[in-house]
């Protein structure tokens, strides 16, 4: 791909622009998994609240929990509340909201929402459900604890993960709300409501980012494909006899519209997928690590399961995709053959070694395109049964780390998530592993057109043709001989023709009195000795202008689509109508160009005439042209 760098120059900004989007596209959609646990653990398990230490408390709470509190997270919890009676903002301000409140209640301060009161009350919260056990916050069942107990239990908290103490605490913080009368319903549904609206708005986000970024790769695609297009057609158009040799017409044809297409179809999707998906993968992996360390494994053996998938279909189904162009080629030269010498095949009564030649070629296609399906149709249920598998083990391993009390229930969902973005990310890679050979091989063929010189250039101080020109041509010595042949098909060919003589070549076919006659116009150039024409050698000449000074039929005719008009005056644009009138005549076609319908105007596919239905004999066949 990389050969063809130079195309995305101007398209640069596009692709910075597509850059930056999937990069936030990919960190948007690694933060919902993150906004999805939130509303687990902290929305449905805690109720909403989500903070440790209680902005209220009443006086008995306030006892119970300074008994299963150190004496550092005591100091901690002094500093940071302050009686509900004695607050800067007073009693009825706090009671609008805990209307059980009392003068001798504690309220938290300003300044000590950032103090240690969040872990102080966590490790009481946690040692004090451990000490109690079954006996919840039943104060004559707490009240019979022994020091020792609690002593334990301090312990015990100190040493435990903060995820699971912060959870501990907000149930009791719960509690403690509803003995002050508050509404913890509105509480809990105000936070779910506040998290799914962030969702809704980082998904919006997300789609913006998505759809813009396909938007930027979309217009680089068909930007680089009309580029392609437009170089390759105007290379081709340069093109000598001795290019053509070098490229059949169905390759060329499958290069400047299959190839291009696919190198179109890489820049549009492959590239996004090649950008997303390393981001996605590695992103989703940090995150669940960050979430779950405990089921770091499961993403190994997912890992593992990828790459030995990848890679069995990187070595069944990437060789098979290089052959694909080929094959496409075998087919569309066999197809151009067929329909160009239809007259050909049609005489001799060939249909059939045709049709054995079009199947044989169709087949071989078939064969390979269904291969190579099939392959590509086993990773979605191999995939499927990855992703499920690795699902159900996080459910199993999982919930025995939540029963352990070692994780939590959003943790563990959130951690689903982003083993799927993972194995996702490792699916999209695989198929690259299929889209970038394949697009590569494309940009190779592709390149091989744009970079091929011409064999016949011009000289870089060409010489002029005697004005006006006489038209002698004379051969001395010439020699020719076919790139990578064996023999020369012209030896030592001397001769004149001057004007106003006939000079004719006769020979079996295959003798070169074809080659012979290329060599004037400079299709080809002489192997050895001189053509000249009015005594200056061709090869100093500029090949405009000496085809301008040259006259030439074909041995095949060919007419564009267009009108009789416009075929004529390929050779001159300007000609006016009494010189397509003398064309006409000396092409002995004034006769049945008269009857067309609309004379010289008359519209002409490639090849023949177009005639209207029930234009009789006044239509001339494509063989009279």
């Amino acid at each position: 791909m990389w050969k063809l760098k130079r195309y995305l120059k101007p398209y640069l900004g596009l692709l910075a622009a597509a850059i930056l989007l999937l990069f936030g596209q990919a960190m948007l959609e690694l933060t919902l998994p993150n906004s999805m646990s939130d509303i687990v653990n902290v929305g449905l398990q805690q109720g909403g609240i989500t903070s440790a230490a209680p902005q209220a408390i009443d006086a008995q709470s306030m006892a119970l929990m300074r008994r299963f509190m150190s004496e550092a997270d005591a100091a901690a919890v002094d500093a940071a509340y302050t009686p509900a009676g004695e607050s800067a903002e007073g009693l009825a301000h706090w009671q609008e909201t805990y209307p059980n409140l009392t003068a001798d209640g504690w309220v938290l301060t300003a300044d000590g929402a950032a103090s240690g009161a969040e872990g102080a009350f966590s490790r009481a919260a946690y040692a004090l459900v451990q000490a109690a056990g079954a006996a919840g916050m039943d104060p004559a069942a707490l009240a019979g604890l022994d020091e020792s107990a609690i002593d334990a239990a301090v312990q015990a908290a100190a040493v435990t993960p903060d995820s699971l103490l912060g959870q501990t605490g907000a149930v009791l913080v719960k509690r403690f709300y509803q003995a002050l009368g508050a509404d913890t319903d509105a509480i809990q549904t105000r936070y779910i409501l506040t998290v799914g609206a962030r969702m809704l708005g980082l998904t919006l986000l997300l789609t913006v980012c998505a759809v813009s970024a396909g938007f930027c790769l979309s217009r680089l695609g068909a930007g680089v494909g009309r580029d392609l297009r437009r170089d390759v057609f105007t290379r081709v158009t340069y093109f000598n006899n001795a290019e053509m040799d070098q490229f059949s017409t169905a390759s060329l044809i499958t290069r400047s519209t299959n190839d291009i297409t696919q190198v179109q179809n890489f820049l549009s999707m492959g590239l996004r997928m090649l950008c997303f998906a390393p981001i996605m993968g590695l992103g989703g992996l940090v995150m669940g690590l960050r979430k779950c360390p405990q089921l770091a494994w499961v993403l190994a053996l997912a890992l593992a399961l990828m790459l030995a998938l990848i890679l069995t279909l990187f070595k069944v189904a990437l060789p098979r995709f290089k052959k694909m162009q080929d094959f496409v080629d075998r087919l569309n030269l066999v197809s151009r053959e067929e329909l160009s010498g239809l007259m050909v095949v049609r005489a001799f009564s060939n249909q059939p070694f045709m049709q054995q030649r079009f199947e044989s070629a169709n087949k071989d296609l078939t064969g390979n395109t269904l291969f190579v399906n099939r392959a590509m149709a086993t990773m979605l249920p191999v995939m499927t049964l990855v992703m499920n598998g690795i699902s159900l083990l996080i459910v199993w391993f999982g919930g025995k780390q939540i029963a352990a009390s070692s994780l939590q229930v959003g943790d563990m969902m959130a951690f689903i998530q982003y083993a799927m973005q993972v194995i996702m990310s490792f699916l999209f890679i695989s198929l690259m592993f299929i889209m970038v050979p394949r697009a590569s091989v494309s940009a190779d063929r592709i390149r091989q057109v744009l970079e091929t010189k011409n064999a016949v250039a011009d000289p870089q101080d060409p010489a002029s043709l005697p004005d006006p020109v006489r038209g002698v041509v004379e051969f001395k010595d010439v020699s020719f001989r076919y790139e990578g042949a064996d023999a020369d098909v012209l030896e030592h060919v001397s001769f004149t023709a001057r004007p106003g003589e006939v000079t004719a070549f006769i020979g079996s076919t295959g003798s070169g009195k074809s080659t012979l006659v290329n060599l004037i116009p400079r299709f080809y150039d002489a192997t050895s000795g001189q053509v000249l024409v009015d005594g200056v050698d061709v090869r100093q000449l500029r090949q405009q202008d000496l085809r301008q000074a040259i006259g030439y039929v074909p041995q095949k005719g060919l007419l564009f689509s267009g009108t009789i008009a416009s075929n004529l005056r390929t050779g001159d644009e300007n000609a006016d109508d009494e010189t397509l009138r003398a064309a006409a005549a000396v092409a002995q076609a004034t006769e049945f160009v008269e009857k067309l319908p609309g004379g010289m105007d008359a519209p002409v596919s490639q090849g023949a005439p177009t005639c209207p239905a029930g234009s009789g004999s006044g239509c001339p066949s494509p063989g009279r042209w």
